[in-house]
């Protein structure tokens, strides 16, 4: 059933924008229809690849949005995973991608950590389901198709899941007519996980917190680093199997598990104790087609390129 839904909409990712645009809109006269082609979003990358790779918007370096976005492409980036939704309109942000021909496949408001889903306080919990409908309506002008979210924490109370659950439960319409899923990211926040327990952890908790929803608009944006210090990765992603919609992917050491920090223990991708192999083999298993997102240290375009080539060498082999 989940893969259906994800093949489902990978499908609506790909239609054309001249296949959404009305009749009369299409019938224009040479002028106008070169201003709108200089306007319209860029395509979907072309390549044979199941994987597409993207680094945050805000590993880039630059003086304008347009200037970063164009870094990501220089890198050899096929996207870029926008971080910065707070700091833009959706108008902003469809016309950054149309300028610079920047595939942006999904948006993300870094405010939900500060203005959870999970706030035993019902203003907070507003203010969070106004920026998550904002991040939707991000993402859709500048073409993506999907939001990463932070559900909260555990130390907002027992109640947090179904507070969480609740409030996203009331933006799904929304997501459904702008055809964004919404994925929720393992951090850690304490929620499905012990932070205490064992390093033999199983993600069945995650699994039935998604599957309680009962909707092909919610999913998991995994990341492969986040939680390689509770339990093995290549097991997670099996247990998750086609919930995960998209990726995230940073190195974990145990022997700088310790460091002061809020990155303590994450090291570059390529560096550290994730058995990338074992990794690849659960990614092919559970049939996993699409985007992987870089979340470590960013900089230059230079900087950019062994980042790729570090996503290249764990993902691809």
């Amino acid at each position: 059933m989940v893969a259906t839904r994800r093949t489902m909409l990978a499908g609506l990712a790909v239609l054309p924008v001249t296949a959404l645009q009305p009749i009369a809109a299409r019938a224009e006269p040479p002028a106008a229809a070169a201003s709108a082609t200089a306007n319209c979003l860029p395509p979907l990358p072309e390549t044979d690849r199941k994987l597409l790779f993207s680094c945050k918007y805000g590993m880039t370096q630059g003086p304008t949005l347009e200037a970063r976005l164009t870094a990501a492409r220089e890198a050899g980036m096929d996207g870029v995973d926008f971080d910065a939704a707070a700091s833009v309109t959706p108008e902003q942000l469809r016309q950054a991608a149309a300028a610079t021909g920047v595939f942006i496949h999904n948006a993300i408001n870094h405010a939900h950590w500060k203005q959870r889903l999970t706030s035993p306080d019902e203003a907070t919990r507003s203010k969070a389901v106004a920026n998550l409908e904002h991040c939707i309506r991000v993402s859709h002008a500048a073409g993506g198709n999907a939001v990463l979210i932070v559900l909260g924490r555990a130390d907002d109370g027992p109640a947090s899941p179904d507070l969480a659950r609740e409030a996203i439960q009331s933006v799904i319409p929304l997501a459904a007519r702008l055809g964004q899923r919404i994925l929720f990211e393992n951090v850690w926040n304490g929620m499905f996980y012990e932070p205490d327990g064992p390093r033999t952890q199983s993600a069945r908790a995650f699994a039935d917190y998604i599957d309680s929803f009962q909707s092909p608009w919610v999913g998991a944006f995994f990341d492969l680093g986040n939680h390689a210090r509770y339990g093995d990765v290549a097991s997670w992603v099996r247990e998750l199997g086609p919930r995960i919609v998209k990726l995230d992917i940073k190195g974990y050491s145990n022997a700088r598990a310790d460091m002061d920090g809020p990155w303590k223990g994450f090291v570059d991708i390529t560096a550290g104790d994730i058995d990338w192999a074992s990794v690849r083999a659960a990614l092919r298993e559970i049939d996993f087609t699409g985007w992987v997102s870089a979340e470590v240290g960013g900089g230059d375009v230079a900087r950019l390129k062994i980042v790729l080539d570090q996503m290249q060498q764990a993902l691809l082999g």
